[in-house]
């Protein structure tokens, strides 16, 4: 038995050194309070770091001068209460319109090309009132590599999908996933009407299959399935340099069950000078002033159950 233990604890420590760090949370004047509860800032990137051509290729991502630099599109807010309440897992729309530091008004996502991880913290913690505890980074090839890992996501869609851009081509119904379909999945938008929001919602529903399927019996307890799992993650993650492989474990395990989703409401689209945007208005304003007194906001606000 203290063999197993020690075995355990020197994995978890391997793992957690295996991790690449970044400070993302950083203190600056005027740096609000904690948050009733916990919060964890899911951030998806388009880099290509550490891909092959040949990867790239495969993947559908193109090359890093392709994109113009490393961006993000994905971002969501994990937030449990304190008193223990259900956990909320919030999409941020990368076209919000909001003050960035330093910078004027701008697209969400514009926070993290200006300043990287800490910018962007710094924005969102500006922005809502909340205080972010924690920070999770992944880029495509790392995504795709945890997928494979698990052994593929099993995924139900009701209409088929076909996006040549994100090399997807799936047909309606239940179906796995492997690494290089469901990094498709979760990128296409352009056929879709409401295109990045219905995104962020196919990012949410996969999210949910993966914690899922990474936190089943059947992959935890295969001990082939579990290193190659701790070890495709580990590597594949950026954190803060304050956190450690049981904080994304915890994220992990309270995303496995039913999470309350939602996507940021918004007060209308609109156009200026970065281009067309969604308007931060009161409904915004509203929402993220509930969470960030510990308040589960209204029921208009969140997705209708199964």
């Amino acid at each position: 038995m203290v063999l197993i233990l020690t075995l355990g604890v020197v994995s978890v420590l391997w793992a957690d050194s295996k991790l690449q760090r970044i400070d993302a949370l950083t203190d600056y004047p005027g740096r609000g309070g904690n948050t009733p509860g916990s919060i964890t800032l899911l951030v998806g990137t388009d880099s290509r770091e550490g891909l092959t051509p040949e990867q790239q290729a495969q993947l559908s991502t193109g090359s890093e001068s392709d994109a113009g630099g490393k961006r993000t599109d994905t971002m969501m807010l994990v937030y449990t209460p304190r008193d223990g309440g259900r956990t909320m897992l919030i999409s941020l729309p990368r076209d919000l319109l909001v003050d960035i530091p330093g910078y004027g008004q701008n697209k969400l996502n514009a926070a993290y090309t200006f300043g990287g991880p800490a910018l962007l913290t710094r924005t969102l913690e500006e922005q809502t009132g909340m205080r972010i505890d924690h920070y999770a980074e992944i880029g495509f090839g790392g995504f795709a590599g945890i997928v494979d890992a698990v052994g593929g996501v099993d995924i139900c869609i009701e209409e088929p999908i076909n996006d040549p851009l994100a090399g997807l081509d799936l047909a309606a119904g239940c179906q796995t996933l492997a690494g290089p379909q469901a990094l498709g999945f979760v990128r296409t938008r352009y056929g879709f009407a409401e295109q990045d929001l219905q995104r962020v919602r196919n990012q949410r529903q996969f999210l949910g299959a993966l914690m899922s399927a990474t936190m089943s019996p059947g992959n935890l307890l295969n001990p082939f399935t579990a290193v190659s799992l701790v070890d495709a993650g580990s590597e594949a993650v950026t954190v803060d340099t304050g956190d450690h492989i049981w904080n994304l474990a915890s994220v992990m395990w309270k995303l496995r069950g039913d999470p309350l989703t939602v996507t940021a409401p918004y007060d209308g689209m609109a156009s200026g000078a970065v281009g067309s945007y969604l308007v931060w208005g009161p409904s915004t304003s509203g929402f993220f002033d509930a969470v960030a007194s510990g308040r589960t906001p209204p029921q208009e606000y969140l997705d209708p159950g199964p």
